[in-house]
């Protein structure tokens, strides 16, 4: 099978893992609380169990991403990872008591890790120019399971039924279906997954050019006494950039030495220190952190809230979370249109100035709610199409400038970083929302001043968001000219 083939199909089988994420975390979110209620839980339990799914995901990321970096291989990576998925869930299902709903979220939280090895592995298969068009579109496959996720949902409520010494009904039953199609994935990553590498279309390209190259030189020793070039300058090792030499016709170059496997680990010379405490790499960790923070807490808040004022069920919440994933998907098919016009930094700006005017908002007319049913229900739309809103440009953008200003060898340990960050965020970020549900003005001014905090962080270190300037092995300037005198050269002598 061709490389071009081979990519697609990992890419699509990729978008399938971001895809049951979105789907797992779809099925689950809307049922929890009352889950949660069932089991005599306090309150704060539901912001314990999101944040032990994070807790567990910060752990396990950076060490897949080392393990990815180590041996080049995200495969296995995977198919280990998605084993703690599916226990995960049929712990979740067996739910006997809150005690298990915790442990399964623990578990299932480490297979969640294995995105850091996957956002290595793109990073190394896609060109800087790429990037964020192609991260737009994964991260829109994962927004695509949280509006699939509720159609799910509407069926599984009507669950009502004992498989032995389990009880399936409308909160247990999110579990088991999530385990199966876990299982599912694993035939899919098996048979359609591959840990390609550019270098793999290289060789096929290379050993085509080498072909035609050998037989254009054996056209001129046939025409010309002397070869120009000498069939051993042709030589070079795959995928890489070679200099020219020019050399006098009349002196033969000496043979050039095979070219030597590179074994040389990532991590030699590696600084964590260097790579990490940047000006620049800092914004986008605490642009990663503080986003994550205030979108988990206001997620969490969401449900107790609409509870509260507006009656909800696990029907109304799942149609609520089906129409903020077309909202995230739409921003997200844009972010990819404008992020080939406009650089990542000027889609981060927009990004923080769409969320500064929704958590403002939230602040002003979600922290006590005025007005009779129709106005506050109103008033809690705008707030949350104003929060979904920016939720995608920041997180493309701080994405895509993260992989461009870490290095790329160890790309699966620096996402896997960036993601314990987030993980970090997503942690607090619950537990913050879940002891003040009832409180929200203190809730919502803490977030509101770490968005200030960041905006001001991203004014001050504008100009260092960029793509650093990298250097190649390319001809000198008076090499460049000599070679294209012998081209014009040969020309004219043909």
């Amino acid at each position: 099978m061709d490389y071009s083939r081979k990519r697609r199909l990992t890419f699509s089988t990729i978008g399938l893992i971001f895809l049951l994420s979105g789907i797992e975390y779809a099925v689950i979110l809307p049922t929890i609380w009352m889950y949660l209620q069932t089991l005599n839980a306090a309150p704060y339990f539901l912001g314990l169990i999101l944040s032990a799914f994070s807790f567990s995901g910060l752990l396990a990321g950076p060490l897949f991403g080392h393990w990815s970096d180590r041996t080049r291989s995200t495969k296995k990576i995977i198919l280990f990872a998605n084993v703690f998925e599916i226990i995960g869930n049929l712990m979740y299902f067996m739910g006997y008591s809150k005690w298990l709903l915790l442990c399964s979220r623990l578990v299932a939280g480490i297979g969640n890790g294995a995105g850091s090895s996957i956002f290595g592995f793109l990073t190394r298969n896609t060109l800087p120019d790429e990037r964020s068009t192609v991260f737009a579109v994964v991260m829109a496959t994962r927004q695509a399971g949280l509006l699939i996720g509720p159609a799910f949902n509407i069926f599984l409520r009507l669950c009502n039924f004992q498989v032995g010494p389990f009880i399936v009904n409308k909160f247990t039953s999110p579990g088991g279906f999530m385990c199966l199609l876990w299982i599912l994935l694993q035939f899919a990553v098996m048979f359609m997954y591959w840990d390609i590498n550019p270098q793999d279309d290289a060789h096929q390209r290379n050993g085509a050019v080498q072909v035609d190259v050998h037989q254009d030189e054996v056209e001129e020793e046939d025409a010309e006494s002397k070869p120009l070039v000498g069939p051993n300058e042709l030589t070079g090792s795959y995928g890489t950039v070679t200099s020219v030499q020019i050399r006098p016709n009349n002196v033969s170059p000496p043979p050039t030495p095979p070219p030597k496997e590179v074994t040389s680990s990532p991590f030699k010379n590696f600084s964590a220190s260097r790579e990490f405490l940047r000006e620049e790499v800092v914004v986008l960790l605490a642009a990663q952190f503080i986003t994550l923070f205030n979108q988990t807490a206001l997620e969490t808040m969401v449900t107790p809230l609409t509870q509260q004022y507006f009656n909800f069920g696990e029907l109304e919440n799942s149609i609520m979370y089906c129409l903020c994933s077309v909202e995230v998907i739409a921003g997200f098919l844009f972010v990819r249109w404008l992020s080939k016009r406009v650089t990542e930094r000027v889609v981060l700006v927009v990004g923080l100035i769409l969320s500064n005017i929704s958590c403002v908002w939230c602040l002003i007319f979600l922290a006590n709610p005025q007005g009779g049913y129709a106005w506050q229900l109103a008033e809690f739309i705008i707030g949350v199409f104003l929060q979904v809103l920016g939720a995608p440009f920041v997180a493309v953008a701080q994405v895509s400038l993260f992989s461009k200003v870490t290095s790329e060898k160890t790309q699966g340990f620096s996402q896997g970083i960036r993601r314990s960050v987030g993980g970090l965020a997503t942690i607090l970020g619950p537990l913050w929302a879940g002891g003040l549900t009832f409180n929200l003005y203190v809730m919502l001014g803490v977030m509101m001043g770490l968005l200030v905090v960041l905006t001001i962080m991203v004014a001050i270190s504008y100009d260092r968001l960029v793509e650093p300037v990298t250097t190649i092995d390319n001809p000198t300037d008076s090499q460049s000219e000599e070679c294209d005198q012998e081209i014009v050269t040969r020309t004219v002598s043909k």
